[in-house]
């Protein structure tokens, strides 16, 4: 026999089935509901932490909740990628990097990753691009591409050149290559003594972010050459192009975005995609990225994913031609 409380009891279930995937689509849909971290690969006070504070800043006015911005910086970005793709896949651990320099070149920078840059994360969107520049000091006599290339030439081994990043080394590898350059690489640790062996003379030319460069430049102490995109950047408008310089076949973005571990509900990577585009055009932002030498770089979780394929392949030729050795 079935008591009347047996069949309430009965038709209470019968009703909340279908009522749980309702509230689970609403607790979703009302992410954010607390506070989110933001992780950034680099140490505090760095250019590129006010870059990831600048976005996670952004997000916080969106939402109308705190983003704490977490530095992990170690092991050339491996320390902060590998969190992230421990976290939990809820929405409330995201990676605000250089996708380009970090995730795609990973594979060939390091001899063994504990994640996949590809498969353990949810690609967000682009955010940004910038690059690195070649660099001379301004008082040397070479004021175009031709002049220093024409130099290198005669000079072959008994010339030098200074890198300090892979991104660096590779455009300036990709240079000496189209013009059978046989400059020497030197490499530094630390930006001064980049800078004072350039000057000095002991040095001939650099590729360094034109962020890095920018004050030297203003105060006239650098001259740029070439950006290491083939065409003009809308924030450094007056560093001619790769391509109209005269250096084929270099373009080179170094292009920032955001991630999520993978797993994450597709709704809420959804909403992460539209709010961070918003952010990505703001006046504000294009403002900000202008003074850093970075332009805008909306996109999609498609055309990311794509560009981060991409650009791993890429990274594989990048590092033949720069004979990088991974560590």
């Amino acid at each position: 026999m079935i008591t009347r409380r047996a069949m309430l009891a009965g038709t209470a279930g019968l009703a909340a089935g279908p009522l749980l995937p309702l509230l689970k689509a609403q607790a979703q849909t009302d992410y954010p509901s607390g506070p989110i971290r933001a992780i950034c690969m680099f140490p505090p006070g760095s250019g590129a932490d006010v870059k990831v504070r600048f976005y996670a800043n952004k997000l916080s006015q969106k939402t109308g909740k705190s983003v704490v911005v977490e530095n992990r910086a170690g092991a050339m970005g491996n320390i902060a990628t590998e969190m992230v793709a421990r976290s939990k896949p809820d929405g409330y651990t995201i990676y605000i990097a250089p996708g380009s320099s970090m995730l795609a070149a990973a594979p060939q920078l390091f001899k063994k990753l504990n994640y996949d840059p590809i498969k353990d994360f949810e690609h967000i969107t682009t955010l940004n691009f910038g690059s690195f520049a070649l660099y001379v000091d301004a008082a040397s006599p070479f004021m175009n591409v031709p002049q220093l290339t024409a130099f290198l030439q005669e000079k072959g081994e008994d010339a030098f050149y200074a890198s300090i990043a892979p991104p660096g080394l590779v455009a300036s590898e990709i240079y000496k290559s189209k013009f059978g350059l046989k400059t020497v690489e030197v490499k530094y640790k630390e930006q001064g003594a980049l800078f004072n062996d350039l000057f000095s003379g002991r040095t001939t030319f650099t590729h360094i972010d034109v962020i890095t460069a920018a004050p030297l430049l203003k105060s006239g102490r650098l001259r740029a050459l070439a950006i290491a995109t083939a065409q003009r950047m809308k924030s450094v408008p007056d560093i001619p192009g790769a391509l109209e310089a005269g250096i084929p076949d270099l373009d080179i973005r170094n292009w920032w975005s955001v991630h999520v571990p993978a797993k994450t509900p597709r709704d809420i990577c959804d909403k992460l995609e539209v709010i961070f585009n918003e952010i990505a055009m703001e006046p504000d932002t294009l403002k900000f990225l202008d003074a850093n030498g970075s332009d805008p770089l909306p996109g999609n979780s498609k055309m990311l994913r794509e560009l981060l394929i991409q650009d791993t392949k890429n990274w594989v030729e990048y590092a033949k031609i720069a004979k990088l050795d991974a560590i």
